[in-house]
């Protein structure tokens, strides 16, 4: 199965409202990101054990571990989890950024160092949550 079957796979097997959400929400980071690299993580590890919520991840960055190893990862992630949905901003150094920079202006979302958790896509302004992926893509 390729990455764009695997992710369509992920995406109808959400409960509804959540699944015409992450399509949605799927469509509009394609739209922005239009050459980005697209990704399918299943969430699980070298031996078939879940560590994760599945992730459909775009744009491409090289994360650094603290051995000072890297490897490619994706820059901007889309998962479905219990609550709703998560979008996650990868390679963020301050910490405080996201929350203190856009928290209040996304609407109803929690904002982490690196997360944006919200129960829909209507509880969320659209524009904003555009202006995050495109700045941290562009990084």
């Amino acid at each position: 199965m390729n990455i764009q079957e695997q992710i369509k796979k992920y995406i109808t097997s959400q409960p509804e409202p959540k699944r015409s959400d992450m399509q949605a929400l799927h469509r509009h980071i394609l739209k922005v990101l239009p050459k980005c690299k697209v990704w399918f993580l299943d969430g699980k590890d070298s031996k078939g054990k879940t560590v994760s919520n599945p992730n459909i991840g775009y744009g491409s960055y090289n994360m650094k571990y603290a051995d000072g190893t890297t490897r490619e990862f994706y820059q901007i992630g889309l998962s479905g989890n219990t609550s709703g949905i998560s979008v996650y901003i990868m390679g963020i150094k301050d910490k405080t950024y996201l929350a203190k920079t856009f928290g209040k202006k996304l609407g109803k979302a929690t904002v982490t160092g690196y997360c944006i958790r919200f129960k829909t896509l209507k509880d969320i302004n659209i524009d904003i949550l555009e202006t995050v992926i495109l700045q941290a893509s562009a990084k």
